[in-house]
C-alpha cells in the first residue's frame, strides 16, 4: 500500500496532465486517509482571467450539497421535530403538487431516498431574496406525478427545495444561515460559501462549458443556477478540504476533531442504510441511503455523491472501512476522466479497491424488441425520443426545454444499440460515458412505460 505522502507526490505529477488531456481547466483534489489530510490544485479558475487553481480555491459542489441538506434535516430527527415516517405535509402545510392525493402522503424519508415519484428537475426561478425558498414552494403546484409515492427511484431535485424549505420552517431562519450556524461553524470551516455573494470573497471557480460539441470548453455565461434551490445544489462553493472536514464527520459518528456532536451515531449509520435499490446506470450507485449514495465496489461499501452545475463538477467518495475520502472539483472538459483516473489511483492505492468498470456497449450485437423501446418519453426538463432509422439503427433525439434549453446548443441525436432486454447504451462516450437507458414498466400495449437514466421519464400519452 503507498503512503498518503507518495499519492500526494502522484496528484502533483499527474493532475496537471490529466488536465491537458482531458480539457480540463482547472481542479483541486483532496485525500483524507487515516486522520490525515493532503490537497492541491491545477489549472486556471477560469480562461478568461487566467487565474491559477489554489488549493483553497472554491469549486461549487452542486448536488453534493444534497448531503448537507439531509444532515440539517437529520439533525432535526435527533433533536425529536422530525419523524421521517410523517407525511412532509405535517411540517409543512403550504406543500403543494398537481396530485393532492400524493402530496398528503409523501414522507420525509421518500424525499431524502428520491422516491417521492414527482417531477423532480423543477429549477423554477422564484428571486434572489430570502423567501425564494418558500416561494418555490407554491410553484409546485402544477408538478405532475410520474409514479406513486416509495414505489421507485428517480433522481428529485425538487425534493430537495422542498427539504430546504423544512428546515427554514422548523429552524425558523433561512437555509444558507441555517447552514453556517449547524455545520459551518462547528466544523470550523473557513473556505466555504453558500451563495455567490459570499464566494466572490475567495478564489472562485468559474464553469465551462463547450460552445459546439467538439469545441473547446469556453467560460460558462452564468456563475449559478436559482436561489430557490440552494438545497439541492445550485451555489455551494468551498475547497476540497472544507468537503473533506464534513465527510469526516459522517467517519467519526457525528463528532468534529474537537469532539462537538454535531450529529448522531445513529442518523449517521440510517444515512447509510440503504432505502432503495437503483436499475443498472454506470455512473451512480447501486442503492440510495437518506442523502448517499451508495455503491458496492466488490463487496465495500462505498457513499458518496457527485455534483454537476453549470460547466462545474464535483465528486466526493468515502470508504467508511478504510477511513478514506478523495474530494474532486473540476471546472468543466471531460471531467469523469479526471475523476476515474483520481480515484482509481487513490483508491488502489491506498485501499486496495478496483473502481468498477463503466458501462461500455456489447461487443456483439444482443437481440431485442425495438418496439418496446420506441416512442416519447416526456418531464419538465426535457423530451427523450428513441425512433429507429431505415437501416434499423437506434437513436435518441434530445429537445431540452426551460432553463436547460438556454445552457448550450441542443443536444446531437444519439446512436444506442441494446445492452440487454432492458436497456440500451450510447455508442459514443459522452464526456467519459456511454450513458444506459433502462426501460421499465408497461404501458399496458407491451411497451416500456418509463425511461430510466437515473430521472424516470414517463411515456407520452398521445
Amino acid at each position: 500500500m503507498a503512503t498518503l505522502s507518495e499519492i500526494e507526490t502522484w496528484l502533483h505529477d499527474q493532475l496537471p496532465a490529466l488536465l491537458a488531456e482531458h480539457e480540463v481547466p482547472g481542479a483541486a483534489v483532496g485525500v483524507l486517509y487515516g486522520g490525515e489530510v493532503v490537497d492541491l490544485a491545477a489549472g486556471l479558475l477560469s480562461k478568461a482571467t487566467g487565474v491559477e487553481a489554489t488549493a483553497d480555491s472554491v469549486f461549487q459542489i452542486g448536488s453534493i450539497t444534497k448531503v448537507w441538506t439531509t444532515t440539517l434535516v437529520m439533525q432535526l430527527v435527533d433533536e425529536g421535530k422530525i419523524d421521517l415516517d410523517v407525511p412532509v405535509r405535517d411540517y409543512l402545510p403550504e406543500f403543494v403538487l398537481g396530485d393532492d392525493g400524493a402530496a398528503t402522503k409523501i414522507t420525509t424519508r421518500q424525499l431524502l431516498s428520491h422516491t417521492a415519484g414527482f417531477e423532480g428537475d423543477i429549477f423554477n426561478d422564484t428571486g434572489k431574496g430570502d423567501d425564494a425558498v418558500e416561494k418555490y414552494l407554491a410553484t409546485l403546484a402544477e408538478v405532475s406525478q410520474l409514479f406513486g409515492p416509495g414505489e421507485m427511484f428517480s433522481y428529485n431535485n425538487a425534493a430537495f427545495a422542498v427539504l430546504g424549505r423544512l428546515v427554514e420552517v422548523l429552524r425558523g431562519e433561512q437555509y444558507n444561515a441555517v447552514l453556517r450556524e449547524q455545520l459551518f461553524t462547528p466544523l470550523g470551516l473557513t473556505h466555504a460559501a453558500g451563495d455567490p455573494y459570499e464566494a466572490i470573497l475567495h478564489r472562485a471557480a468559474v464553469g465551462h462549458l463547450r460552445p459546439e460539441p467538439g469545441e473547446a470548453p469556453v467560460p460558462a455565461p452564468v456563475w449559478a443556477l436559482t436561489r430557490s434551490m440552494a438545497s439541492a445544489g445550485a451555489m455551494l462553493a468551498m475547497s476540497p478540504r472544507d468537503l473533506l472536514t464534513f465527510a469526516e464527520l459522517h467517519l467519526s459518528g457525528g463528532t468534529t476533531a474537537d469532539g462537538t456532536a454535531v450529529l448522531s451515531a445513529a442518523s449517521v449509520a440510517a444515512m447509510q442504510e440503504p432505502q432503495v435499490k437503483l436499475p443498472a446506470l454506470g455512473m451512480m450507485g447501486d442503492s440510495w441511503g437518506l442523502g448517499w449514495e451508495l455503491f458496492d465496489w466488490a463487496g465495500t461499501t462505498v457513499i458518496g455523491h457527485d455534483g454537476g452545475t453549470i460547466g462545474q463538477g464535483a465528486f466526493l467518495r468515502v470508504v467508511p472501512e478504510h477511513g478514506l475520502a478523495i474530494a474532486l472539483l473540476t471546472n468543466g472538459g471531460d471531467m469523469i476522466e479526471v475523476y476515474r483516473a483520481v480515484v482509481s489511483h487513490v483508491a488502489k492505492e491506498l485501499a486496495g479497491l478496483d473502481l468498477p468498470a463503466m458501462p461500455t456497449p456489447p461487443a456483439s450485437a444482443v437481440s431485442v424488441d425495438a418496439d418496446r423501446f420506441l416512442g416519447t418519453y416526456t418531464c419538465d426538463a426535457l423530451d427523450l425520443t428513441v425512433r429507429q432509422d431505415d437501416d434499423g439503427k437506434l437513436w435518441l433525439d434530445q429537445v431540452p426545454k426551460g432553463i436547460f434549453a438556454e445552457l448550450g446548443p441542443k443536444p446531437e441525436p444519439v446512436e444506442l444499440v441494446a445492452r440487454d432486454e432492458q436497456s440500451l447504451i450510447a455508442v459514443k462516450a459522452e464526456n467519459g460515458l456511454h450513458t444506459p437507458h433502462v426501460f421499465l414498466g408497461d404501458d399496458g400495449t407491451g411497451r416500456a412505460l418509463y425511461l430510466h437514466s437515473g430521472r424516470a421519464l414517463r411515456r407520452a400519452t398521445a
